[in-house]
């Protein structure tokens, strides 16, 4: 089976890195697979990975700020190239541009919804007309499902969830990758450390955290934020007010996140918006204990004090209370690590997420 996986970019993000472990899934299966960026930078920071895992990259960017007709025919053009038989739509933009180029060229037309992100009046018309011509939609979670219904006007039998996978084999205690990340960034070797991986987005809410986490810092602890964006003067400014400058850590994006997720002691999520988070997973993957926000699909994930922990959505003393609770008693810290790691493993491996896949497109008519 040929598979194009079309993104809006390739710039690290979750829905990026799903995607990069269900392609390389789909290529150790068997697969020809294809990923496909519309965007117009030339800085594509996940392309160079998707080549490594033997995945063709490809850039087809809009040449207009509206919307580009030409776009419609340039990614037709290329699935009749390479005679895709599945054009697996990631987010929005993709979507309102891949239908009816897979329509064009006979090829299934899939669509994924990898988070509740809010679009305006304009782009949220545009995605319920072109949602008419999919094969299939898949949600990340029962959250996304929901609003695929109420929302976007999709009918249940064409909507299912598939949970996200990861490569689990990647994410697991490593001590000298500890040493090394910790002298690297200049963390004391015995700190205990809270951090989070991800894009410095207002729906992350990393200065929550920076909040919450402040007054437990200092010389031997530490907060470590990995990752860049649009947020980070926000954050930045938010540890300055919280006069944590010497204890907080941002490092900015790295490609070494399970390299930086063992340099940590516990794991938080502070979003006021998710499907399902892969940070999550790849967190409870390395044996991190997980704090996380009550946000999509986390409620069904995790039962609040067994395999992870829970707090309402911005509440600043929870989250604390919780970070607190964590570093007071290791014994049970190690514990909740220990059933979050299982759960994922038993759950949301990548081989798992990539077969349920292969079985959507096989049941909606895909061609081998």
């Amino acid at each position: 089976m040929i598979i194009a996986h079309v993104l809006t970019s390739l710039h690290i993000g979750g829905g990026e890195r799903v995607t990069l472990e269900l392609a390389s899934a789909q290529v150790l299966l068997g697969h020809r697979v294809l990923a496909v960026s519309l965007g117009s930078g030339s800085d594509d920071p996940l392309a160079d990975a998707f080549r490594a895992r033997n995945v063709d990259v490809h850039r087809l960017a809009k040449t207009t700020r509206g919307l580009d007709p030409t776009l419609i025919l340039r990614l037709a053009a290329l699935f009749w190239r390479n005679r895709v038989g599945v054009a697996h739509l990631h987010n929005r933009l993709p979507l309102i541009y891949g239908v009816p180029a897979a329509r064009l060229t006979g090829a299934l037309a899939i669509h994924t919804r990898h988070g509740p992100r809010p679009a305006g009046p304009r782009q949220e018309w545009l995605v319920r007309m072109a949602a008419k011509g999919l094969h299939a939609y898949v949600a990340v979670s029962e959250d996304v499902r929901g609003r695929a219904l109420t929302q976007e006007g999709i009918s249940p039998d064409r909507v299912s969830v598939i949970d996200n996978g990861i490569d689990v084999e990647r994410y697991r205690r490593n001590d000298e990758a500890r040493a090394a990340i910790r002298a690297e960034l200049g963390i004391p070797p015995k700190a205990w450390v809270v951090g989070a991986v991800g894009r410095f987005a207002p729906e992350k809410d990393f200065p929550l955290l920076v909040r919450a986490a402040a007054p437990l810092l200092g010389p031997d602890s530490r907060l470590l934020l990995v990752g860049d964006g649009d947020e980070m003067p926000a954050v930045r400014a938010e540890v300055e007010r919280q006069a944590a400058g010497p204890f907080v850590v941002l490092p900015g994006s790295r490609n070494d996140v399970p390299e930086c997720l063992a340099a940590m002691d516990a794991f938080v999520l502070s979003s006021r918006m998710e499907g399902m988070p892969i940070s999550v997973l790849e967190a409870m993957a390395s044996g991190l204990p997980l704090v996380a926000s009550k946000v999509g699909a986390l409620p069904g994930l995790i039962a609040d004090g067994v395999n992870g922990l829970l707090f309402p959505i911005g509440d600043e003393k929870a989250l604390r209370a919780h970070l607190q609770s964590l570093r007071a008693a290791p014994d049970r810290a190690q514990r909740i690590a220990n059933l979050g790691r299982e759960l994922v493993r038993a759950k949301h491996s990548r081989e798992a997420m990539a077969r349920r896949y292969l079985d959507l497109y096989a049941r909606r008519g895909a061609r081998a």
